[in-house]
């Protein structure tokens, strides 16, 4: 079914109809566009919304299961306002863009179209108007010639008339009649030309305009259809993110734990005291007697000021602003252990809150007793380098840095002994009468770690703790490679540590290092340290640890020989290059 064949009449109808469908899409698009604007509004509120509720990271609250849900759940809401981001930009994008081009082009389309058909149609119009004045001008002369033909045979008919009028009246008769004839022949050409004119009108303009109009519309539904489904898709192609935003929400609430928060409010809040013992019973018969017997003496009697029954470390008996010199007990050990006043106790606080905070100023420095200690051995492989290679550098220029590591790594062992005894004494006040019996006091990783090294060198670790001083003094350790720097810091923090004997058969092994990445050797290294690996072009080698800014890299090989007494050290870093680095370490 064609509009040109079955609407040939309906011109109007279609004009309208065809302007009502362009406005119907742009109203579609209107529509899309404020719903963008929602989506964005939207997304926005919502950002807002988790910013202004997001709890602090920082404080013990944040470690209640319950907040670090909420916290989470926030950042899938964010996920979420960001995938309605994503629907209101892809909507202006793939949507609304499109509409206002495809609008643009229906418009100018049916606008040409209607042009046409206004045009063929002028024309027709003006066939039909000359066909009309044709056929008027032709009956005119139909009806002229008619009378005169009546008048020239009434004037042949007369006898009165002469023969002179007759032939006059016979040539006006003739005239007529070929005017007549003329105006015939003229009408007659003009109907052939309006006749065809208006059959291929019907025929083939107009059809072809109506058809036109027809393509367009057909399209602008088309167009409708799909740009509807578009914007579905937009939305079904996030549904699956938002689903994972949604079950992590889930998640965050099932990782809820209200066992783990209620004994996490104990470790908050709990103090260490003990409670208060029963309270005595006072004879108050026995307190007037003794009354008596003080007056008879001349002596005064106790006030009952003076009878105070406090319990130290209770309730009861208040806070205690300097523990140390309780009883006379700890003090003594500061004395014994060589320690000042120079650093905070936390003393001021109660027993179980002050031992989180000696463990945690205990952590901080084994940290940095670790970087201090990777620096000095990074120092120490360059210092190496520079002995074996002059032309690389000074290796006296690295000893004011070596001496002033040296001092700070002295300072950070004083320190981490200075807490590992507050935390033993804590240890030791806190603790009942069963778990007073434990000979051993706590100690940190890097203490262990350092421990460890240092019981292989038994009675010699000492005597190097004592010279260190002299050592450092001379320009360096008891030897150039960075294994020698580790061993003698741990014979020093073994030497000053006070802590109870420990069987030295006893040993501790090293974890291997986590994997890294890969790299490869841009250039044959051949080893001249201790501590480093020799490296052929090309060899490929696993990362275990990345350059300290010491100019070296710890690498391992990746297929090593049984035999071989070096499968992991240090090789320069602008020797290799790195080409894989894992996004997380990978386990040996």
């Amino acid at each position: 079914m064609s509009w040109g064949t079955e609407l040939w009449d309906q011109y109007d109808q279609i004009a309208h109809h065809t302007q009502k469908g362009i406005d119907f899409l742009e109203k579609y698009s209107r529509f899309v566009d404020e719903r963008c604007k929602i989506e964005q509004e939207y997304a926005q509120k919502l950002r807002r919304l988790t910013k202004n509720y997001l709890p602090k990271q920082k404080g013990d609250d944040y470690k209640f299961t319950g907040i670090k849900a909420f916290s989470l759940m926030l950042n899938e809401i964010n996920d979420l306002a960001g995938q309605h981001e994503l629907i209101a930009e892809n909507l202006s994008t793939a949507v609304v863009s499109d509409l206002t081009t495809l609008i643009r082009s229906l418009k100018d389309d049916r606008r040409k179209q209607l042009q046409e058909g206004a045009r063929i149609q002028t024309q027709l119009s003006t066939s039909l108007n000359a066909l009309t004045k044709t056929k008027e001008k032709y009956e005119k002369a139909f009806g002229a010639s008619e009378k005169a033909l009546e008048l020239f045979n009434k004037a042949d008919a007369d006898m009165n008339l002469s023969r002179a009028e007759v032939d006059k009246h016979r040539m006006t008769s003739n005239v007529k009649r070929q005017q007549m004839d003329d105006a015939k022949n003229e009408y007659a050409n003009q109907l052939q030309k309006t006749n065809d004119y208006q059959r291929q009108y019907y025929n083939h303009l107009l059809p072809g305009v109506f058809s036109t109009l027809q393509d367009l519309e057909e399209k602008r539904i088309i167009s409708l259809k799909n740009y509807m489904q578009k914007s579905a898709s937009i939305e079904q192609d996030v549904l699956p993110i938002v689903t994972q935003c949604l079950d992590g929400i889930q998640k965050c609430t099932n990782s809820i734990d209200e066992k783990q928060d209620t004994l996490f409010v104990i470790d908050k809040h709990k103090s260490g005291f003990h409670p208060p013992g029963d309270m005595p019973f006072e004879d108050l018969s026995n307190a007037t007697s003794t009354t008596n017997l003080a007056n008879n003496s001349g002596s005064q009697p106790p006030t009952p000021s003076d009878k105070k029954l406090s319990i130290l470390g209770t309730i009861t008996g208040g806070k205690l602003r300097k523990r140390s010199g309780l009883l006379g007990i700890f003090a003594q050990t500061k004395n014994f252990a060589g320690l000042g006043d120079g650093l905070d106790d936390f003393s001021e606080l109660p027993p179980n809150q002050r031992r989180k905070k000696l463990q945690s100023k205990l952590d901080a420095l084994t940290s940095k007793i670790c970087q201090e200690t990777a620096a000095r051995d990074g120092l120490m492989k360059m210092k190496t380098v520079y002995e074996a290679n002059p032309a690389l550098g000074d290796p006296m220029s690295i000893q004011g840095q070596l001496t002033e590591n040296g001092q700070i790594l002295d300072k950070l062992r004083s320190d981490l002994r200075r807490y590992q005894v507050w935390l033993e004494e804590c240890d030791a006040r806190t603790s009942s009468p069963a778990s007073s019996a434990r000979t051993s006091p706590r100690r940190s990783s890097v203490s262990d770690d350092v421990q460890s090294l240092s019981r292989s060198n038994s009675d010699s670790s000492v005597n190097q703790a004592n010279n260190k001083n002299s050592l450092t003094s001379q320009g360096g350790r008891s030897s150039n490679s960075p294994e020698s720097g580790i061993a003698h810091s741990a014979q020093s923090l073994a030497h000053h540590e006070v802590t109870q004997d420990i069987d030295d058969d006893e040993f501790y092994d090293v974890e291997p290092l986590p994997i890294l990445g890969r790299c490869r050797g841009l250039y044959s290294f051949e080893a001249s340290s201790e501590g480093s690996i020799p490296m052929e072009d090309g060899e490929e080698l696993w990362l275990i640890e990345m350059d300290q800014g010491d100019g070296w890299t710890r690498v391992r090989r990746i297929q090593s020989d049984p035999g071989d007494s070096m499968p992991e050290g240090f090789v320069p870093t602008s020797y290799i290059e790195i080409y894989d680095k894992f996004a997380q370490p990978q386990p040996v």
